[in-house]
């Protein structure tokens, strides 16, 4: 995947594995949160780590956010989680000097990201100042289902549009939230029966069983649980003209589930454009946090995904081809901005050499004279 450092993590005092994949530094130091997962082998967890860290460069490059795109995972249980397995998590990104950044993700709370900062400064999401990462990420999947629902169903509101939304984490739990207060219709699904009573005495949604969800006869699919879940067994299922979650990897196997999608016309939300907002939340955090600015970035996920949808409708691409295209064109463009900035200073050095060889020659000249 064109990865340009991959390091595993190990010590046994505490017992810590880890992987830190760093996939493209042109823009930026990679950025990338840290997931905490019981992985059945280390290939499952290498695999998901690669992965990950390619969306990230590609959802920072169409956030037009400079930074790169990384991330890590640690093979663990969350019940063994412990404040000495985050320090010493914490000293393996210290060594990198700034090269990762990382922050909050799957099973690591707020807390856990504090005590990794108490070993390196290159951790964000530390204080929390705009509430959190996942309102912000849910009001930019909930401006990517506008955008969606306007191209492609030509309709400019989401009254009585019906969405089904899997998973009810922070994220789907607030974007449930936003869809109910603009009269969409919910149909929601759960593996916990606590959350989906609750959206459903909050918000008036329909409950369905896991596996109901694919087949559903409504407008938007939203998959908000883990990703994986768009592939050869549940395409043929879904009725859903439009695809628009927060998940993470929501293909299978990315040609051959995209051009699927196509070919059944379905409108496919490219995962690391619509749910950018907490990148863009960490990202603005980190820089000083105004919030003006970081919601007219989050704003552009909507003009970003209007803009993909058409380059896939011009050139016969899919979504996900279109939002490929438009972030490596993004990383070319800052590549050749860096090596224009770096031929100029070894320029402006050589220069400088000549000068001092010169003045020194000279001042010998006169010297001697």
């Amino acid at each position: 995947m064109g990865h340009e450092q991959v390091l595993f993590c190990h010590s046994k005092n505490p017992d810590i594995k880890a992987i830190i994949a760093i996939h493209d530094t042109s823009l930026g130091s990679a950025m990338g949160a840290t997931r905490l997962w019981p992985y059945v082998s280390e290939e499952a967890a290498l695999k998901d780590a690669l992965r990950l860290s390619r969306g990230m460069t590609y959802k920072a490059a169409c956030a037009n956010i400079p930074v790169g795109g990384g991330k890590a995972v640690i093979i663990a249980h969350p019940k063994d989680k412990t404040d000495e397995l985050f320090r010493a998590y914490g000293r393996f990104i210290e060594r990198l000097n700034g090269r990762f950044i990382t922050g909050q993700d799957v099973n690591l709370t707020p807390e856990d990201v504090r005590t990794i900062s108490q070993e390196t400064s290159y951790v964000v999401g530390v204080e929390e100042k705009s509430g959190g990462p996942a309102p912000v990420t849910a009001l930019g999947v909930f401006l990517g289902i506008q955008a969606a629902v306007e191209f492609g169903l030509l309709s400019e509101s989401l009254q009585g549009v019906k969405v089904a939304v899997q998973g009810l984490g922070n994220v789907g739990k607030n974007l449930c939230q936003q869809l109910h207060e603009n009269g969409a219709k919910l149909f929601v699904t759960d593996i916990s029966k606590e959350k989906t009573e609750e959206v459903k005495r909050l918000f008036g949604a329909t409950v369905v069983e896991p596996d109901e969800i694919y087949s559903l006869n409504v407008e938007v699919f939203s998959p908000c649980a883990l990703g994986g879940i768009i592939n050869s067994e549940t395409i043929p299922l879904i009725q859903a003209p439009i695809i628009a979650g927060c998940a993470n990897n929501q293909l299978g196997e990315e040609k051959i589930h995209s051009q699927m999608l196509a070919k059944k016309g379905i409108l496919y939300c490219p995962d690391y454009v619509i749910n950018a907002g907490g990148l863009i939340n960490v990202y603005n955090e980190m820089i000083g946090y105004n919030e003006e600015k970081a919601f007219q970035q989050l704003h552009n996920i909507y003009d970003t995904l209007i803009e993909i949808f058409e380059i896939a409708q011009q050139q016969g691409v899919t979504t996900n081809g279109a939002a490929k295209q438009l972030a490596e064109q993004r990383i070319m463009m800052a590549r050749s901005l860096k090596n224009q900035q770096k031929r100029i200073q070894e320029s402006g050095v050589r220069i400088q050499e000549e000068l001092l060889r010169w003045g020194a020659s000279s001042a010998g000249r006169l010297s001697v004279g």
